[in-house]
């Protein structure tokens, strides 16, 4: 028997066997169980997701003899005809072939005759977007008064080019992409039953590459097998899909969150021995930033798919502010890869730049009675700034013992608070540290953001200082300045100071004076 391939073998012959597509078998298996059943279906959504294989199954559904749980039973006489391609009372029609309105037309003539075997005639008419307006036209009066006994599924995954008049007269199901855990699920039990070893690592991949259809993962399955001289292992897959191990991208991402360059460069220069595709580490790169960024905001948030020591490591070292800084950086440079005048160039300059334009934040001056902050300057270009030594809150016996040992604003950077936390810390102003109580005096214009927040303040100010705190947290206004005001405050200085420097340039006022130039107000940014 010839070799059939994995997409057509292992395409559902039911609803139970359809992968992430809940929301729309529900709804077709309840119209099947209260018989109320439209006369045209729309099923729209991108390649490979399964929009024809719900149209086949629900047009052997609805003239099925013998529905087991409202799904095909595949054994009557319609199921095995269907199944062998004989069942003459479905039409399928490709639309992209046959756009023209002599074809719809000779369609649509033959709309009166009763079906031959089953109880409806089933018109499936795929990639629908295809037709001419005279085709819709001439399809839309059939749509709004059609014989009880057709009924229409239609296929597209261009909704946005059907007419509206169409549109309102089906009943319209969105498929979604599938997801890559869901892929690599399904690549694995179809592995199982075929007997062919495999590796997770590598299905993992197959399913990223898939970029959420299910026909494109099968086709990669079929040629990874191939490749593999029947088997599925990830170096075998990567060599395939010339793509890198996630171990790399890692270390990559190590050195970006360290602001270590050469450290960047050299990682780079190892991963450009594999002739790998740089476009495909940058969207890795991507997608780990984009981890990065939810669980900041939103701890509680669990990712399956990389390292979690990895995350939990970048999560603490790079800002929310740089994280969004480096994912903006990543999308553009995706965009301009190609530009580049070749691959590996135009990936370090992306990095390079993230390097280049991340912003410094700047630090307090510390209390004269404070332990000196310590600036380490390396041949990488890093700052290292140690934390200030401070004193167990046990042995602090004066009320505002903590305010001379170290400034409010350098304790919060010391702690490394989640973002929600660190926001309600930074509009809180430190009125005293003793016997064991905080108490903090919170910015009466700041919403607060809620008990959690606090609690984990609370516990970072604990193991900070190695004993039980009890935080109290007052709104009242206060004339010392909160860090969120001070660092508003610099901010506004710097951009006062480069307005004031650009005002002051003599090649500025040359141009103005010669050519009647102006100076665009918001125009002027201050250098980080």
């Amino acid at each position: 028997m010839a070799y059939q391939v994995l997409a057509r073998k292992w395409r559902p012959s039911n609803f139970s066997q359809l992968v992430g597509q809940e929301h729309v078998t529900l709804s077709l298996t309840h119209a099947l169980q209260h018989d109320r059943l439209h006369h045209a279906y729309l099923f729209t959504g991108t390649r490979g997701v399964g929009k024809t294989t719900v149209a086949r199954i629900l047009a052997k559904a609805i003239n099925c003899e013998n529905l087991q749980d409202f799904n095909p039973c595949g054994e009557c006489q319609v199921c095995r005809d269907f199944e062998q391609g004989r069942f003459m009372d479905l039409i399928e029609v490709d639309a992209a072939s046959r756009t023209k309105v002599e074809d719809t037309r000779d369609l649509l003539d033959n709309t009166q005759y009763a079906p031959h075997q089953g109880r409806y005639k089933v018109y499936l008419i795929d990639e629908v977007h295809m037709l001419s307006g005279h085709s819709f036209n001439a399809l839309l009066k059939t749509l709004e008064e059609p014989p009880a006994h057709v009924k229409f599924l239609l296929a597209t995954t261009d909704p946005h080019k059907i007419p509206v008049t169409v549109l309102s007269r089906c009943l319209q199901f969105n498929l979604k992409r599938l997801l890559p855990e869901q892929i690599a699920t399904q690549l694995e039990f179809i592995l199982g039953q075929e007997q062919i070893e495999f590796e997770s690592a590598a299905l993992k991949l197959l399913a990223r590459a898939a970029d959420g259809s299910m026909r494109d993962a099968l086709s990669l399955l079929d040629q990874a097998i191939v490749y593999g001289s029947g088997g599925v292992n990830l170096s075998a897959v990567s060599g395939m899909l010339g793509t890198i191990a996630q171990q790399p991208v890692a270390d990559i991402l190590m050195a970006l969150a360290d602001a270590d360059a050469p450290a960047l460069l050299a990682k780079t220069a190892e991963v450009a021995e594999l002739s790998p595709d740089f476009a495909d580490i940058l969207q890795q790169i991507l997608r780990v930033l984009h981890r990065v960024a939810l669980i900041q905001h939103i701890p509680e948030f669990k990712d399956q798919e990389f390292d979690k020591q990895l995350l939990n490591h970048l999560v603490q070292t790079i800002t929310p502010a740089d994280t969004q800084l480096f994912y903006q950086i990543g999308l553009i440079g995706q965009r301009d890869l190609q530009l580049a005048p070749d691959p590996r160039s135009g990936f370090e300059m992306v990095l390079l730049r993230m390097l280049t334009f991340k912003p410094q934040l700047p630090t307090d001056k510390p209390a004269a009675a404070s332990p000196p902050v310590v600036k380490v300057r390396e041949n990488t270009n890093r700052s290292v700034i140690a934390a200030p030594a401070v004193e167990p809150v046990g042995n602090l016996q004066q009320a505002n013992r903590s305010s001379t040992a170290a400034s409010w604003s350098e304790i919060i950077s010391a702690l490394r608070l989640p973002p929600l936390s660190r926001e309600l810390a930074s509009h809180c102003v430190l009125e005293s540290m003793a016997d064991n109580v905080c108490r903090l005096l919170l910015n009466p214009d700041f919403q607060q953001i809620g008990n959690k927040a606090e609690e984990k303040l609370k516990d970072a100010l604990e193991n900070y200082y190695g004993t039980p705190i009890k935080l109290i947290i007052t709104k009242q206004s206060t004339e010392q300045m909160t860090p969120a005001e001070q660092m508003q405050k610099a901010s506004e200085h710097r951009q006062e100071a480069a307005v004031a420097s650009i005002n002051n340039d003599k090649n500025v006022q040359e141009l103005m004076e010669t050519f009647t130039a102006r100076i665009l107000p918001g125009s002027i940014e201050p250098l980080t």
